[in-house]
């Protein structure tokens, strides 16, 4: 290395030496390594040098580039070092006390519940399964008595998926049904919860994407007395007390009767904003399977009959929790998800 590159380097780690802050550490290794730097410069002269030279001129360069960043990894070192050790030496410090709290993250409220009612349902023998988000239009219509003229299709504002329109994103997790009945012996009693999608225009009561849960049971001599049962311990376990029910006539293309089942409002007794001063709280359809659906499982209507129902996972977060805000849910806000 020719003398004036050893003054440089001499220099450098004299000035490198006399830092007493990271900050003032990096302006000194800017200075000698940045893109303006003094090695920066010695580059930018080889081209005018003699072809001869400039090999050693090149390696030269980077040989004081090198000493230079070796000089202030180690400094850093002795900063680091010199800093912990002035907190040691300080007053109050104690070695003998715990670290500080890890922040630890919680489970979603729509999980908390959703893990809930799967050992609810699990406690009354029923398995719990799943199914493809995307879903072939068969299942999620046509097997479950909805075909492709029914006005029932109108209001599950699909989306369809590009390519020859057999692929949609699920409207609701009904379509395990049929998955299940061809799939499992009866008798048997299944729950699934999952998302589902439906293009709607979004509100504090409306998303695009929300989540149910889908309950059947196939069995023989099923009837609404059964149903019924199921609901009252399917509320008694969700609000810790019985709950008076009541069945309203609804219209569902997969169930024949098909009902909407109420249940008396467990916050009020002579009406609140959650009930709409009703007293009585909506709360899930249901109803008997229909023979179509039964038949498109593989099952024989004459033998096997069973009930369903699909219970809004969304909105029994906001109602256990006073969520006026559906968008809340999927929001991503950590104010809001921090309070659970």
């Amino acid at each position: 290395m020719s003398q004036d590159l050893e003054a440089t380097l001499a220099e450098a780690k004299q000035k490198i030496l006399a830092c007493e802050s990271a900050h003032a550490l990096k302006d000194i290794e800017r200075i000698y390594v940045g893109k303006k730097g003094v090695v920066a410069g010695l580059l930018a002269k080889i081209p005018g040098l003699p072809a001869a030279q400039r090999r050693d001129a090149g390696k030269t360069a980077n040989q004081l580039k090198q000493a230079v960043l070796q000089a202030v990894t180690a400094r850093q070192g002795e900063l680091a070092s010199s800093e912990i050790e002035a907190q040691r030496s300080g007053a109050g410090f104690d070695a003998t006390l715990p670290p500080g709290r890890t922040v630890r993250g919680s489970l979603h409220p729509i999980t908390q519940v959703t893990r809930e009612l799967e050992d609810l349902f699990q406690s009354m023998g029923y398995q719990v399964l799943d199914g493809p988000e995307v879903e072939l239009d068969y299942y999620n219509f046509e097997a479950l008595n909805i075909p492709a003229n029914h006005p029932a299709r109108d209001s599950h504002d699909t989306f369809f998926c590009e390519g020859d329109g057999h692929l949609v994103m699920r409207t609701h997790t009904s379509p395990v049904q049929v998955r299940a009945m061809e799939r499992l012996e009866p008798p048997y009693r299944i729950v699934v919860p999952g998302k589902c999608f439906r293009q709607e225009t979004t509100d504090a009561s409306h998303d695009h994407t929300f989540h149910q849960m889908e309950g059947l049971v196939v069995d023989k001599d099923i009837s609404v007395a059964h149903l019924i049962g199921a609901m009252k311990t399917l509320l008694r376990g969700i609000f810790g007390r019985d709950l008076e029910v009541r069945l309203r006539p609804g219209y569902f293309p997969f169930v024949e009767p098909g009902f909407e089942l109420d249940a008396r409002c467990p916050f009020c007794d002579s009406g609140c904003s959650v009930c709409k001063r009703t007293t009585w709280i909506e709360l899930l359809p249901c109803g008997l399977v229909h023979p179509n659906v039964l038949r498109a499982g593989g099952l024989d209507p004459d033998e096997w009959g069973g009930f369903a129902f699909g219970l809004g996972l969304s909105r029994l977060v906001m109602l256990r929790h006073g969520i006026d805000d559906v968008r809340h849910l999927l929001g991503c806000d950590l104010r809001f998800l921090e309070q659970f």
